[in-house]
């Protein structure tokens, strides 16, 4: 089964009463016994399960016509690859050697239940043990590339998603000139970004390591939700833990890149990438949350979205990243 049934833009998520959501892990062999904690998730709906005889377990009901059984599949497919080789990801569960279930219309998984916190990320050896993990997942990104899944480029994360932006309404007409001006002018430096790190290999990533993916325990951390896993250049897995100012940024880069080098090498010209990465999810982020603005939990999570003060802070936050753009890589001592 290839294709379902699609929903409304308006409500993806209509027919996913807790009803349907036992009677789709029951039709895989999970039964539940009538407990379920929704956990915090907009793009997916996530769910805690609690089973009959068995520990609980974590459902995810993909967001109708975003992914293709194949891009699913795949993602499923590199977690378990991961998995193998005993590096720390949360990969889905297999049932009658299936990991990708089908159930009313909706694409579901299930995954074993991890807990876990925040990993404190001002400790340098927090960074270097969370680099080294990074490093073991990017070894196995570059062994093979993916077939099905999107690839992290300007045109996908940046000139689209602007694009798609003025075609609708969201920008109000007294900011449209400066948004648009400002935001031509961002892309037009990470271009520039872009054509200073050319030659840079892309690779299987995670795609989304930002701190809340990354769980910490007494064994150190693991990684969860390679819902945007892609192909793009490994930085693009580092930069999403760095914050503060330049001299922060560099040093804690230097941690990261301490552990990351003990299993794969660093091109020092994706240095020239960060703010480039940054911009790019900036434009893309407003757009991902316009997009899905009809869908009831997004208006109830983003309330400040559609208000021109949104717009006007995505104005001054976009000329930030001009200039942070226009600015020298950080200067990282990387090892050997």
């Amino acid at each position: 089964m290839t294709t379902l049934p699609e929903r409304t833009q308006s409500a993806p998520y209509a027919g996913l009463t807790p009803e349907c959501i036992l009677d789709a892990l029951q039709s895989v062999g999970f039964l539940g016994d009538g407990r379920m904690l929704a956990l915090n998730s907009y793009e997916n709906r996530v769910y805690q399960i609690w089973l009959e005889d068995e520990a609980p377990v974590v459902a995810k009901f993909y967001r109708p016509g975003r992914w293709s059984d194949a891009q699913i599949v795949e993602e499923h497919a590199f977690t378990q690859e991961l998995d193998a080789l005993e590096i720390p990801v949360v990969a889905p569960l297999r049932r009658d050697g299936r990991t990708l279930f089908h159930h009313a219309g909706f694409r579901f998984a299930v995954y074993p239940r991890r807990g876990g916190r925040a990993p404190e990320l001002d400790q340098p050896g927090v960074l270097e043990w969370i680099g080294r993990f990074i490093g073991r997942i990017h070894r196995a990104g570059a062994h093979a590339p993916f077939v099905h899944r999107p690839v992290l480029d300007i045109e996908r994360l940046g000139r689209e998603p602007r694009d798609w932006l003025l075609a609708s309404d969201f920008v109000p007409p007294d900011l449209r000139a400066a948004w648009t001006a400002i935001c031509d002018q961002a892309l037009d430096g990470v271009r520039a970004a872009f054509a200073r790190a050319d030659g840079f290999a892309s690779i299987r990533l995670h795609g989304d390591c930002h701190p809340g993916n990354v769980l910490w325990t007494d064994a150190g951390p693991h990684f969860v939700d390679f819902d945007d896993c892609a192909t793009g250049p490994a930085v693009q897995d580092l930069w999403m833990l760095l914050s503060g100012d330049g001299e922060s940024v560099s040093r804690q880069l230097g941690a990261l890149l301490s552990g990351y080098t003990a299993f794969q090498p660093f091109d020092r010209r994706e240095l020239h990438l960060i703010e480039a990465l940054r911009t790019l999810r900036l434009i893309h982020y407003s757009a991902w949350i316009a997009r899905r603005w009809s869908d009831p939990a997004f208006p109830a999570a983003f309330p400040w979205f559609d208000s021109p003060r949104y717009w006007q802070d995505r104005v001054l936050e976009l000329r930030e990243q001009v200039g942070a753009l226009a600015e020298p890589a950080p200067i990282v001592s990387l090892p050997g």
